[in-house]
């Protein structure tokens, strides 16, 4: 256990200075289980203050120019990527993630999308039309919204943070953002950067606590008119109920339970490792990750006996060895709640093949303590469990057979959410015709996790509501005004 003094202390950070608050919530190194942080447990007072900076930086800040916006985004991401390797370790270590997974995505997509928002703003065009019978021209005008809520999740803490902070800022809104209280590390290391970067005070705010908390008092905040929030569908059922009464704009993106349909002429060569990452990338706590593997009853034999003897090669332990494949999992309860899953799997019938009580994990000395699961695969499973149709949201896949098309398509779709999906084949007609019929936000065919920016990204069904991307995160952070001229 670390001593209190060589705890790390975090501060809110409002209008421009870091604020100490008057209480504090442990947060635990979850490769060691040992608390080494103490984060703000900030309240409707802490969110209150924040909300007024935000409010008081507004007019200066919607009044500057896109292009002025986009260089003091273009700086921070710069400032961000001068320090990428401290970025990294800090994220690896408070998150449980290995250090080349937040070496290799997280920090540099942090960095990105500062780049790419930086830019897209420049590029917005809006909408004109004559009516020349009745001596008339219609334009539309886009202004920023005001004091944007910004909540994100523990799996991809700066990565998904700055995906919001980034659009919301360069249309012109100030922001008062609330990561979760299990990741802030690398939230509050990048507040220390906005003035350098030449952050006016005031347009981003950071307020660390519980969602029940401080999330709480800043969705219910009446001056704070949009809410962005990315975590759980349980989560954002809350979000809806408590700013129904202020008509927010909401953007929610939620959970998934993301199939893999493999086709039985999939290119095994490049499926198997590409499903492999979809399955247990990021300890498989990725909204988008695959967690039902549907495989053509031809080729299920060979690809199971390919797949787990694949996984059983990834190897598990200390986040900071270069050569681990899966660190640890956030915390206490998310082990024990994704190892309940593989026990009702069990118990159901199911046939775990691989991970979880079947194979012996070593851990090196100082991580026996840690939140460490083996990647672990589950067959002959209905689709009825609640393995198949909740998100476990950890190393946990489960495989199941299937004969035809249309079969495979109900199976898939068969769930409340509707996030993601992986298709793997080689004839042309069938990708295109199954990507249409699939129930999903984003469909990816032989390949996984290719992002354009540009596009959107969201869910349907109980995985979300909006999209992000370029245009959406534009029309979100932005309010359209339709002005006609009669001349």
């Amino acid at each position: 256990m670390a001593h209190s003094e060589d705890l790390l202390v975090l501060k809110n950070f409002i209008a421009g200075k870091f604020v100490p608050c008057s209480s504090y919530i442990d947060s635990y190194n979850p490769s060691t289980g040992d608390v080494y942080c103490r984060v703000p447990d900030s309240g409707i007072e802490e969110v209150e203050a924040a909300v007024r900076a935000a409010k008081d930086a507004f007019p200066i800040w919607s009044s500057k120019s896109p292009w002025e916006r986009s260089q003091i985004l273009n700086k921070l991401a710069d400032l961000i990527e001068d320090d990428l390797e401290a970025f990294a370790q800090a994220e690896s270590k408070d998150q449980g993630k290995t250090i080349t997974f937040a070496r290799t995505v997280d920090i540099p997509r942090a960095v990105y999308n500062f780049r790419f928002f930086a830019s897209s703003i420049l590029h917005h065009t809006t909408e004109c039309t004559e009516m020349a019978s009745m001596g008339c021209v219609h334009y539309t005008s886009r202004t920023p919204v005001g004091v944007a809520g910004l909540i994100s999740p523990w799996n991809l803490p700066l990565y998904l943070l700055t995906w919001k902070v980034a659009p919301a800022i360069a249309c012109g809104n100030t922001i008062v953002a609330k990561p979760s209280e299990m990741t802030s590390v690398t939230a509050w290391m990048m507040c220390k950067l906005l003035e350098k970067a030449g952050m006016p005070p005031g347009v981003v705010n950071v307020v660390f606590g519980t969602g029940t908390k401080a999330g709480e008092a800043l969705v219910c905040h009446p001056d704070v008119p949009l809410i962005s929030f990315t975590g759980s569908t349980l989560t954002a059922q809350r979000i809806t109920e408590k700013s129904a009464p202020h008509c927010k704009k909401l953007s929610l993106e939620l959970g998934g339970k993301n199939p893999a349909i493999i086709f039985d002429d999939a290119d095994l060569s490049q499926c198997i490792p590409t499903t492999l990452r979809s399955s247990f990338a990021n300890q498989g706590e990725i909204c988008l990750c695959t967690s039902r593997i549907f495989v053509q009853r031809g080729i299920y034999s060979e690809f199971v006996k390919r797949f787990v003897a694949e996984t059983k090669k990834w190897k598990v332990g200390n986040p900071s060895d270069p050569t681990v494949d899966v660190g640890a999992l956030i915390s206490k309860e998310h082990l024990e709640k994704v190892r309940s899953y593989v026990k009702k799997a069990k118990a159901e019938g199911a046939r775990i093949l691989c991970g979880e009580g079947v194979d012996s994990l070593a851990l090196p000395a100082g991580n026996q303590k840690g939140y460490f699961m083996l990647p672990t695969v589950i067959a002959e499973i209905k689709d009825e469990s609640c393995c198949m149709q909740e998100e476990i949201f950890g190393p946990v896949t489960c495989v199941v057979a299937f004969d035809t098309e249309d079969e495979v398509i109900k199976r898939a779709n068969g769930v409340k959410y509707g996030l993601a999906a992986t298709v793997w084949s080689s004839n042309v007609g069938r990708v295109h015709r199954v990507a249409r019929r699939l129930q999903s936000g984003l469909v990816w065919t032989n390949c996984w996790l290719v992002r354009d920016l540009n596009l959107p990204f969201g869910g349907v069904k109980a995985s979300g509501i909006g999209r992000e991307g370029a245009k959406d995160s534009y029309e979100f952070f932005t309010e359209v005004k339709t002005i006609t001229i009669k001349h």
